[in-house]
């Protein structure tokens, strides 16, 4: 697959029914390397250099396909589908029918349900080098009732390793029936690679955030940032407010939030900058959705043991997820997520990484 190893392909090993599974290693000019895997179009493996030319693994995960398929994975590297973050009760109305989804966390519906987009084998459409990088393009087709969704829905991932150290990758998905749709990325960063992320500064383009109650799910109102533990528009360490009084962090146990992206067009917008003070590595998010969802790895407790056999403590990892806002098939004055026949939904995620001083 490449004289030049940009792309290789390999077993990795079977589903509990028996089907095979694929992973993909995809390399730039600059040694960067990502591995991907078919099964919920999982990032295993990220590489990024720190600023003496070290290459680390910048992201959680397993060195195995069964600590995908366990239970206690908490989405680390996958692609979450057909709506990324909680719809309130599992429930929602679209044109005047009521639809019950399937219900994972609490009385909320999660990532999709109890099998979202993270837990099955998406058929690969193609693995070749592009003028760009070596790519990687995933299809999977949910069907009309799948997880309690109306429509047939099939989404597309295409994911492209580019050589200025950027990974690119653009979801899109088109239905049959009116339905509603957020996909997102869902990879656990370490900029050092291990250890907490506490130290880790980070800056987010956003003047409001969506506050949530008890149950996480967003009361419907756009919070001004200003004036709380929310104000990232400053480079500000991640662990600096992380255990306030504040009652949103209560409710979240840190942070795990969406913030309203501050937007000049419908294009590809400048979402966050996170920087690692001591390797100095430098992850710069954008993308073309509405929000972004920040989580501080709140609920990684140490029972999960990852790759090399490190142990995944608390607040180990930092999520930054892309989306359309939490629950807005119940929050009409939320941005719509409802996909109608003939239209393309798309969520082009950019990963930039570089070395700060």
């Amino acid at each position: 697959m490449g004289a030049d190893k940009r792309l290789d392909e390999a077993p990795f090993g079977k589903t509990r029914d028996g089907t095979e599974v694929r992973i993909y290693t995809l390399r730039n000019a600059r040694g960067m390397e990502a591995r991907i895997t078919n099964y919920g179009g999982t990032i295993t493996s990220l590489t990024a250099p720190d600023r003496k030319g070290r290459f680390e693994d910048v992201v959680l995960g397993f060195d195995s396909l069964d600590g995908y398929l366990d239970e206690h994975n908490p989405y680390f590297g996958a692609l979450i589908g057909r709506y990324a973050n909680r719809i309130a009760g599992g429930r929602f109305k679209l044109n005047r029918e009521s639809y019950t989804l399937a219900v994972n966390n609490g009385v909320n519906t999660l990532h999709g349900g109890k099998k979202g987009f993270d837990k099955v084998v998406w058929k690969v459409t193609g693995a070749a080098y592009s003028a760009t990088g070596p790519r990687l393009s995933l299809e999977y087709t949910s069907k009309d009732g799948e997880e309690g969704y109306p429509g047939d829905l099939t989404a597309r991932a295409v994911y492209t390793l580019e050589d200025d150290n950027t990974l690119r990758l653009e979801l899109t998905a088109t239905t049959n029936k009116d339905t509603v749709v957020n996909l997102t990325q869902h990879s656990y960063f370490n900029l050092r690679g291990h250890g907490d992320v506490l130290q880790h500064s980070i800056q987010i383009y956003a003047d409001r955030f969506t506050p949530i109650d008890s149950g996480l799910i967003p009361t419907g109102k756009l919070k001004p940032v200003a004036g709380t533990p929310f104000d990232f528009l400053k480079r500000t360490a991640i662990g600096a407010r992380i255990d306030g009084a504040d009652e949103q962090l209560q409710f979240g146990k840190g942070y795990d939030h969406n913030w309203v992206v501050n937007r000049s067009s419908s294009g590809l917008e400048r979402m966050a900058t996170v920087v690692d003070p001591e390797s100095g590595r430098t992850l710069e998010i954008s993308s073309t959705a509405p929000g972004l969802q920040f989580y501080t790895g709140n609920f990684l407790d140490g029972s999960v043991t990852g790759k090399r056999n490190v142990t995944y403590g608390y607040r180990s990892g930092f999520c930054l997820e892309p989306q359309s806002f939490p629950d807005s098939p119940n929050k009409p004055g939320f941005p719509s997520t409802v996909l109608e026949p003939g239209q393309t939904y798309r969520n082009v995620i950019v990963y930039r990484f570089s070395v700060s001083e």
